[in-house]
């Protein structure tokens, strides 16, 4: 498993899994923020990884507000307002 410092000495110590699927295109997994993406080449994946940790973990984007929801076709009220552990990531099981 690859350890990946973002560059900030601060910043704690990644667990980033690399997978190559059958179709030649790379899975990469955040193995502690239980996140993952993909791309065409290794460093793609890692790129659209970084980009997904970051919008999971607030880092970047903007809050999904009700109407954001209702675009989506998910109602509101049975959308939790915190985000909720998962049992296990997807894939790991």
């Amino acid at each position: 498993m690859a350890q990946a410092d973002p560059g900030d000495s601060d910043s704690p110590q990644r667990e980033i899994r690399l997978v190559q699927e059958d179709d030649g295109r790379w899975s990469a997994i955040d193995e502690g923020v239980g996140v993952a993406s993909h791309g065409d080449t290794r460093s793609e994946a890692l790129e659209n990884l970084d980009e997904a940790v970051a919008l999971h973990t607030g880092e970047i984007g903007e809050p999904v507000t009700d109407a954001d929801l209702r675009d989506l076709g998910l109602d509101p009220e049975t959308v939790p307002d915190e985000p909720r552990e998962p049992e296990a990531p997807w894939f790991s099981q």
